[in-house]
Formats: structure tokens, C-alpha cells, sequence
């Protein structure tokens, strides 16, 4: 029997925890129905301090992460904070504990944000990894030496494991039923929850947020500037001529605060801009095209394609409200 580490951190989110338990509980049901011995046993782990407060959690008795077995694989459920820093900070007393079990061979996944937790570790540098794309850009600036995949559903680098944005929290389920239990089963799972098996991107799901939570003043003005003129613009130098510092300077600020140049910047609220003409207008290809700030067709369907995931033609079909 295989035991599943459940982590129940601070600030989990509930909709995370809930999918884990009802993926894994299902499997064993199956495996029940066929007087076969279960494949799993779930365990609920949390922080001492936790513990001393809270016993049970969703009909499990809650263990400490410090005491804990080795597990064959800990599972970090998605934060409901924003504030990452301040989430890290509450949580940082698993982290010592996450580390020792996977050094004694403990697979470690994670769910959404919950990759922030695994960041923190140390245990991603160098590796793979993905998060919800609306956080990709702070998981970036957090932790600049983790190849972050923000585009991909799900990664696996070794014994790490990492998934996007809510319901991509499926996808890794599913690929751990694979893994642990056989394909069989993971076509079983996946009618059941209507898991669509073959999504392995979550790119068009995104919504460019840039960071403006900073006092630098320069560079909010820089964004200020492409954010106002991003239709007129031939190039980035155009909006920044004005701006009295360096180009390099700019160049390094901004991105030292943002997380990508005042280029990809640029790029990105032009495709934002046409990601809503393309699903709240009528307007034709060619006018999206004109007012999202580009000239050449071919370069912006390149670009959206790249950026996005699909085609314009295929991001209106799919998302448009009509």
C-alpha cells in the first residue's frame, strides 16, 4: 500500500485539498469493488503548531509532517493568499521536513500555487516546474533558478512533480493514477471526473497581470507609457525615448521588477488587448490585427500563437461570448 502525504499547509485552498481526497478515494473504491487490496492510504500531514489546535481534518486524523513516515509521495494542495511572501513565512516550518522526506526517497507534487511552497525548498533549482499562469511571473522573480514551464498543464522532473492553475490539478491526478496504478485505471478516472486526458497547456487560459505593487517610479512609468500607446508604437524606443534614464537602465529596472524586458511587455498587452477584441467584438481579423497595435498579419498570428497556445481564429471559437 502506497502512502499518500496530503500536506495540510496554512492558507490551503479548499477546492485543492477536496480534488486530491476524492481522486485517490475513488481509486480505492475501484480496487475495493474488485476485492483487490487498496493501492493507497491517505494521510493528512501538518505543521506542529497546526496540531496542537486541530486533531481531524476532512475524517482523517491529523499527523505531523515532523513525525511522519517517509511517504511515497507528499502532495501540496494550492494556496488561497496572494501574498506569497507571507504564506511562505507561515509555512516555512514544513519546509526542513519536506526536504527530509524527499532525500529519503519521497516523491514531492504540487498544485498551482502550491509549487511556491516547493520552490522555498530549494529542491526545484534547476529543475522543471509550472504554476498557475497568473502567478508565473512572481514564481519566476522568486526563483530564478527553476526552469519554469508556466505554458505546461503538467511537469515532471525526477521525483518532483508540479501542475497549473485549478483544474490542471486534475491533469497530475491523473498522471499519478497512470503512474502508480496503470492506464486502465486512469481512463477510469478520468470519465468519471470528465477529464479531458490529452490538455497538456494551459497558456490560453492566462490574463496578463503585470506587477504594479512597487515604488519604483521609473519603470511605472514606463509601463504607464506602453500601456497607453501600445497601439501607435513602432517599437519599445518609441515609448521610452521620453523617459530620462539609460536604455539599459530601463531595461534592467523593468525587468528586475516586472520579471520579462519592457519588449515582451509591450508584446503582452497588445495580446491581451487582442484576446478581448477577439472574444467581446465583431471585428474583423484584420481590424483586431490593427487596433492590438501590429502591422504584419503574419507576425501577429506567429506571436499570438506562441504567446497563447492557438490561433486568433481558434481563440475567438473558443472563447467568445455570444
Amino acid at each position: 500500500m502506497r502512502q499518500i502525504g496530503v500536506l495540510l499547509s496554512k492558507s490551503y485552498k479548499l477546492l485543492s485539498i477536496a480534488a486530491i481526497l476524492e481522486v485517490f478515494e475513488t481509486v480505492n473504491k475501484f480496487y475495493e469493488a474488485d476485492g483487490l487490496p487498496l493501492p493507497f492510504r491517505i494521510n493528512i500531514l501538518t505543521s506542529e503548531e497546526t496540531l496542537a489546535t486541530q486533531k481531524e481534518a476532512f475524517g482523517y486524523a491529523l499527523q505531523s509532517i515532523k513525525e511522519a513516515e517517509i511517504m511515497e509521495i507528499i502532495l501540496i494542495p494550492a494556496f488561497t493568499s496572494d501574498n506569497m511572501a507571507e504564506t511562505l513565512q507561515a509555512n516555512y516550518a514544513c519546509i526542513p521536513h519536506l526536504i527530509k522526506q524527499y532525500n529519503s526517497g519521497a516523491c514531492v507534487g504540487t498544485f498551482c500555487t502550491g509549487a511556491f511552497l516547493l520552490g522555498a525548498s530549494g529542491l526545484l533549482n534547476g529543475k522543471i516546474a509550472t504554476t498557475h499562469v497568473d502567478a508565473s511571473n512572481g514564481f519566476a522573480q522568486a526563483f530564478p533558478s527553476v526552469k519554469l514551464k508556466a505554458d505546461k498543464t503538467v511537469t515532471q522532473d525526477g521525483r518532483l512533480y508540479t501542475s497549473g492553475g485549478a483544474t490542471s490539478s486534475f491533469h497530475l491526478l491523473l498522471h499519478l493514477v497512470h503512474e502508480y496504478c496503470g492506464k486502465e485505471m486512469a481512463i477510469k478516472i478520468a470519465k468519471v471526473f470528465a477529464i479531458d486526458m490529452d490538455r497538456d497547456k494551459q497558456s490560453y487560459f492566462s490574463t496578463f497581470q503585470p506587477s504594479k505593487d512597487h515604488n519604483d517610479d521609473l519603470v511605472a512609468s514606463a509601463q504607464a507609457k506602453i500601456e497607453s500607446n501600445y497601439q501607435d508604437a513602432a517599437t519599445i524606443e518609441e515609448l521610452i525615448k521620453d523617459i530620462p534614464s539609460s536604455r539599459r537602465n530601463i531595461v534592467r529596472r523593468f525587468k528586475q521588477i516586472t520579471g520579462i524586458t519592457p519588449i515582451e511587455y509591450l508584446q503582452q498587452t497588445r495580446i491581451e488587448a487582442a484576446k478581448k477584441l477577439l472574444t467581446k467584438t465583431g471585428q474583423q481579423m484584420s481590424e483586431i490585427i490593427f487596433n492590438s497595435g501590429y502591422s504584419d498579419p503574419k507576425a501577429f498570428r506567429k506571436v499570438f500563437k506562441k504567446s497563447v497556445g492557438m490561433t486568433p481564429s481558434q481563440y475567438r471559437e473558443k472563447f467568445q461570448v455570444r
